[in-house]
């Protein structure tokens, strides 16, 4: 009598496990630090957008560089941005005058910190 065997041994399963273990380890650090940098170029653009509106308020309301705008100034359908930014990574936005760059209550994190204005990741 010929015996099959059409299955997998126990070993072969393991091996493949581990493979996969492997490159799962292999690539969620690289996963979440991309996703890490997304969110600060996202944060970083969102405080583009708010500083644009800063300097458009203050030219078209002729404002002094001491000025600071309310976020009802700046927000709105008829304002210079249409929805309020929101971080997105639950950070704040700060206004600030028109001599200061916006900033976001993030900036302080040492690794992806979400600072305006724009630089090298």
């Amino acid at each position: 009598m010929i015996r099959s065997n059409k299955g997998f041994t126990l070993v072969e399963i393991m091996i493949v496990v581990a493979i996969i273990g492997i490159l799962i380890a292999i690539a969620v650090p690289s996963f979440l630090r991309a996703r890490e940098i997304s969110r600060r170029n996202a944060c970083q653009e969102n405080q583009s957008k708010i500083d644009g509106a800063k300097q458009q308020w203050a030219l078209e309301q002729n404002q002094p560089a001491t000025a600071t705008p309310t976020w009802a100034e700046l927000v709105g359908n008829a304002a210079y941005i249409r929805k309020t930014p929101v971080c997105p990574s639950s950070g704040a936005y700060t206004i600030g005058d028109l001599a200061t760059d916006p900033a976001c209550s993030l900036s302080t994190q040492a690794s992806f910190a979400h600072t305006f204005p724009l630089t090298g990741s």
